[in-house]
């Protein structure tokens, strides 16, 4: 005798089935065996990279593809959802409720009688309001540690600014670039020099910030431009730069940045 097929729910709204599909997936009785044994931390990587993704389908300009890539993302939302509701934790109403509270908070100028000539301001004290919400904490708590590690950077030191611990302008910035180039050149061991390289980065990040450049944003297009260049150089070298002598690598390189510029 077979098992019968199983079908999602029957109900009026999207969210609602995509919250009922979900529920059958985490069911004891008849639900997915993988989706059953995961928890916050095993989902937590594809969270981050659906988030990625959305970026990539963004960045490509494709509705269809940010479409799709954001149900996913909405997916990573209720999944985690879904697992602290079989915990006993919270749900999503819960999470919908939290989040959609926080933004009436934020936006006293809409949705109260709070008027301001600075949104951005007025949103920056108000979060701070709300880490302090529960006792004093220190200027950089909140920071969260699993940001890319650029991003991260530009955020502490971002913190640490409002408090005045900043260069008033971009000469401090630059000469601590030169410092820590310095102190790569002359560590004495590769422990050191890992320890260098990430001040270096750390001092690039905080001259670009202070040049409003978003570091993280500005290294993704390099990645970008880096990848579509090279590609460039392999369809010029006949498929592969392999057996080339650096010079003539250099040479395609070279070409190919020239014919970008035309």
């Amino acid at each position: 005798m077979t098992e019968p097929v199983r079908r999602s729910p029957v109900v009026s709204a999207p969210i609602d089935r995509l919250l009922a599909i979900m529920r059958q997936l985490r069911n004891p009785d008849g639900g997915c065996e993988w989706d059953l044994a995961q928890d916050f931390s095993t989902i937590a990587p594809y969270t981050i990279e659906e988030a990625y993704e959305v970026a990539d389908a963004i960045a490509g300009g494709d509705p269809a593809a940010i479409c799709d890539e954001l149900g996913d993302l909405l997916l990573q939302v209720v999944f985690h959802s879904q697992i602290a509701t079989d915990d006993g934790l919270f749900g999503f109403d819960d999470v919908a409720t939290a989040i959609s509270d926080k933004m009436e908070r934020r936006h006293p100028h809409i949705f109260g009688n709070g008027q301001t000539d600075d949104v951005r301001l007025q949103w920056e004290q108000i979060k701070a309001t709300e880490r302090t919400a529960d006792g004093p904490q220190g200027a950089l708590a909140g920071v969260a540690v699993s940001l890319p590690a650029l991003l991260r950077a530009q955020k502490l030191q971002a913190r640490a600014a409002r408090v005045g611990f900043a260069w008033p302008d971009t000469e401090g910035p630059k000469d601590k670039i030169a410092e820590e180039l310095a102190e790569v050149a002359s560590a004495p061991d590769d422990a050191a020099r890992h320890e260098e390289i990430g001040d270096l980065l750390f001092a690039v990040v905080n001259y670009a910030r202070k040049l409003d450049v978003d570091a993280e944003g500005a290294l993704r297009d390099a990645n970008v431009k880096f990848a579509r260049r090279f590609a460039a150089m392999e369809d010029r070298a006949g498929g592969s730069l392999a057996g080339l002598t650096l010079d003539a690598q250099e040479d395609h390189w070279q070409a190919v940045k020239a014919s970008e510029r035309a």
